[in-house]
């Protein structure tokens, strides 16, 4: 184990290409197979089908919290490093360029803000969550603000990702920095991804495919639906900015970055594998985001303005997200709809148990 190392990479999702770059950065050289790459519109696989908006979550476990911190500050400074990436955010505070190592010239201050907006329906500790003192421009929602069936809020400045742009790019960027190989394979076990790609160490993020590949009976699908729709908000610039109600009735609108569209949802549905659109659900994500919104999607119709209705499958798990390591395997799976929230963050995580394993990276790390 003393000699020049490769880690291979079971999974080309959000995960799997995050933690591609950390590794690289790290020194690693790396290899990654895959049954879906980017641009494939399979509803196979979750990563192109998400929201992906950064939205915090509240959380008393510093670990988690650290994760969603960390994840946060890279995809800031992607966003602001490569605009062409997908990635949209606002201008950085000086306070926040000296937090983060990806940063390393002088941030465009031509980027426009992405307002992210949360709402709840019960009593809570968001009134007062750990990220109150790290999200720029954070704020308490005032009472007369709040939208119908919800009795809190708060508002601050985000990250969103265009998947269709963000995961191509990624995979891109990878091999041209450094080097990172492709392959295009289903592959039935660990062991024969291992010698398809020939490494020393292997990391498992292939979503739900871990429920055989690590013969893990704790994965399971959850299932969401959503509309894409063509934006046509009079009032609000609902192009940039996100608004999500937790609770009870899950309710979102996310920006897709670049596509002039929305995301409407949401739904959370374990253990339902139907890929048929629910007619009725979509009426009822309209009517919820409607109200969310103050009335601004009341000019929307379905049988108009929806570019696309989405049906796709969260990897989730039965005990929450596992990042593990048996042996010369490190398994990074089981993160639901929070793949993004986590992912960069996560992929950290999945460096130090690779170096626990004892392998010399080949080559030193370079710049993002």
């Amino acid at each position: 184990m003393s000699q020049r190392c490769e880690v291979g990479i079971v999974g080309a999702g959000i995960i799997g290409l995050t933690s591609a770059l950390a590794l690289s950065r790290a020194g690693y050289r790396v290899g990654i197979v895959a049954r879906n790459l980017p641009g494939d519109l399979s509803t196979e696989w979750a990563s192109p089908w998400a929201g992906a908006a950064l939205l915090p979550l509240e959380t008393d476990d510093v670990d988690d919290i650290r994760m969603q911190l960390a994840c946060w500050r890279q995809f800031w400074a992607i966003a602001q490093e490569y605009p062409e990436s997908g990635a949209l955010v606002g201008l950085m505070p000086s306070s926040y360029e000296s937090k983060t190592s990806l940063v390393s010239r002088v941030l465009n201050p031509s980027s426009k803000k992405v307002k992210a907006t949360e709402y709840w329906e019960t009593p809570d500790a968001r009134s007062n969550p750990w990220y109150a003192t790290v999200m720029p421009d954070f704020r308490p929602v005032p009472a007369h603000e709040l939208p119908a069936h919800t009795i809190g809020g708060n508002t601050f400045t985000t990250v969103t990702v265009n998947p269709d742009k963000f995961l191509p790019w990624l995979q891109t960027h990878l091999a041209n920095h450094y080097g990172v190989t492709v392959r295009h394979a289903s592959v039935r076990s660990l062991d024969e991804a291992r010698a398809l790609l020939a490494c020393d160490v292997l990391v498992n993020a292939s979503g739900m495919g871990a429920k055989a590949l690590a013969n893990d009976p704790d994965c399971v699908a959850v299932r969401g639906q959503t509309l894409l729709v063509q934006s046509s908000a009079p009032t609000r610039r609902m192009d940039r900015e996100i608004v999500i109600k937790r609770g009870t009735e899950y309710t979102y609108v996310i920006p897709r970055v670049g596509s002039g569209g929305l995301v409407l949802g949401g739904v959370e549905d374990p253990g339902n594998m139907s890929t048929e659109i629910d007619g009725a659900l979509r009426e009822d994500i309209l009517r919820r985001t409607n109200t969310l919104t103050g009335g601004n999607l009341a000019n929307l119709c379905l049988s108009r303005d929806v570019i696309k209705d989405i049906v796709g499958f969260r990897p989730g798990h039965k005990k929450g997200r596992r990042i593990a390591r048996e042996g010369n395997v490190v398994h990074a799976y089981g993160f639901a709809g929070a793949g993004y929230r986590y992912s960069l963050g996560a992929a950290l995580q999945v460096v130090k148990l690779v170096d626990e394993v004892g392998v010399v990276p080949r080559r030193l790390g370079s710049k993002l």
